[in-house]
């Protein structure tokens, strides 16, 4: 899992990105244990064939800036097949993406008058929460249990998210029971059993890189669907509710959290 977005609800962001959205976001990438060396494997080869040695970073290859200004001196021929090759490592290792997104101003809209700041959650805790308890859901019903990965950050905010899973783990949901029961949430006896391991990893794993390059188009989907990289990871069946039903998106499907729609 990565982040992406100010985790704080009403925290000016600073400059805006150009599409003007404000989001909030954890997710990345679900797979199976052992479907890791395929995955290093594809990666390692499109990271040799670009000679690139440095982290596959989603918003600097987005604006060829930092280390990849390189790819503003590439003739246009050379850019297209840059990106559709990375398109394609995300469209062939064997994962699916998997997020929870909330827009910062529906979030407020909804809660700024109804909870004193004190009592206002931390949008990551909400996110955290929602995106690990459907991935458990999803492990389950595989008889697999879960492991957590996510980007290290600072201290104080890897001790907050290690909390979260904690308290996951040990109480359940944190959510009201009565506003959140159209959603199945888990039952604590099942968040014990299937949540297994939590950790932290740096940006120089592969697999942070990956869950980076999938959260952005997953963010953009909640907007517009006709997002190009989003739109074509959904046509790809590389997004989680490729795997489940239509009536199962509700509690096990990439959620977008205080959207309009």
């Amino acid at each position: 899992m990565d982040d992406s977005g100010a985790r704080h609800p009403t925290r000016k962001v600073g400059r805006q990105a150009e599409h003007g959205y404000d989001w909030f976001a954890l997710g990345g990438i679900l797979f199976d244990e052992d479907k890791e060396k395929i995955i290093r494997q594809n990666y390692r080869v499109f990271c040799e064939k670009w000679s690139l040695e440095v982290p596959l970073h989603s918003s600097e290859i987005r604006a060829r800036a930092s280390n990849f200004a390189f790819i503003r001196t590439l003739e246009t021929r050379e850019q297209s097949r840059f990106y559709e090759e990375l398109y394609c490592l995300m469209r062939d290792i064997p994962v699916h993406g998997m997020a929870c997104v909330i827009d910062r101003p529906g979030y407020n809209a909804r809660y700024l008058k109804k909870y004193d700041e004190d009592k206002r959650w931390l949008l990551c805790k909400s996110a955290f929460n929602i995106c690990v308890e459907r991935a458990a859901k999803i492990a389950s019903t595989n008889d697999a249990k879960l492991r957590v990965y996510i980007e290290r950050a600072d201290k104080k905010t890897d001790r907050l998210i290690k909390e979260y899973f904690i308290e996951m783990r040990e109480q359940g949901m944190p959510f009201a029971k009565e506003t959140s029961k159209k959603y199945a949430p888990s039952s604590t006896v099942d968040l014990a059993h299937s949540l297994y391991e939590f950790r932290t990893k740096a940006k120089s794993s592969p697999l942070m890189q990956l869950a980076d390059l999938y959260l952005w188009p997953l963010c953009m989907g909640g907007y517009n669907s006709e997002c190009r990289p989003y739109k074509r990871l959904s046509e790809d069946e590389k997004l989680v509710d490729n795997m489940i039903s239509e009536a199962e998106k509700n509690s096990l499907g990439i959620k977008y959290y205080c959207f309009d729609k």
